[in-house]
């Protein structure tokens, strides 16, 4: 059965996020109070409609009781947190809200929100993380102790297979994809070889990502 989710707030991330998932297969609902904003994604959702996510018949008229989620992609605390609250009382299921600040995030995580989204403060560590290591490419933390992170392959892996690399043993960490140029190797056996300028994707706690990640710049 298609995924349906509703984003309440087409502002430049919820847009993101309605594309996104639209894009993906999902199906959308889009609103806005902004009549400009909801003419202009009107061919690009499932549907949109003009309306305040406060007044609670209009909440009631969206049959929000009926999406996967919902995408509350308001920064405005006041009325965010007022939004949280009024989803909750007309039947929303899953709630993911954007956040302007950890404050910001602690009242909306208090009053009801599953999920807090903070993308300006996650695409900053994201950018520091890459800007601070020459060899980190990308970093998605799964949990509060690991992480998902993606690495060019060390000297010492460079033509031998997973096996005897000892990835797991040595630094404790598993390897869950080989990038290699365009081409993506999702699940690599244990015979599969590592070559120069490869890109590992590997999974483990942050301590050990850590270490390997400082390994990596120190042999530079």
């Amino acid at each position: 059965m298609m995924k349906q989710i509703a984003v309440l707030g087409l502002s430049r991330f919820g847009i993101s996020v309605a594309q996104s998932l639209a894009s993906m297969g999902v199906e959308v609902l889009g609103v806005d109070n902004d009549p400009e904003k909801v003419a202009d994604m009107a061919h690009h959702l499932t549907h949109v409609v003009q309306a305040d996510i406060l007044d609670g018949d209009a909440l009631d008229s969206l049959g929000l009781r009926n999406f996967d989620a919902v995408v509350l992609s308001i920064k405005n605390v006041e009325i965010s947190c007022l939004a949280v609250i009024a989803l909750k009382d007309h039947g929303a299921g899953r709630i993911v809200a954007q956040a302007t600040s950890d404050a910001h995030a602690k009242i909306l995580e208090r009053i009801g929100a599953d999920k807090i989204i903070m993308p300006e403060k996650d695409m900053g560590i994201r950018l520091a993380r890459n800007l601070a290591s020459s060899n980190l490419v990308d970093y998605m933390e799964l949990s509060a102790r690991h992480s998902l992170m993606e690495i060019q392959a060390l000297d010492e892996w460079v033509g031998h297979t997973l096996r005897d690399s000892n990835i797991r043993s040595k630094y404790g960490v598993n390897v869950v994809a080989i990038r290699s140029g365009k081409s993506i190797n999702v699940a690599p056996n244990a015979e599969d070889i590592i070559h120069d300028g490869d890109l590992m994707v590997v999974i483990g706690e942050n301590e050990d990502l850590n270490k390997l990640n400082k390994f990596k710049t120190n042999r530079k």
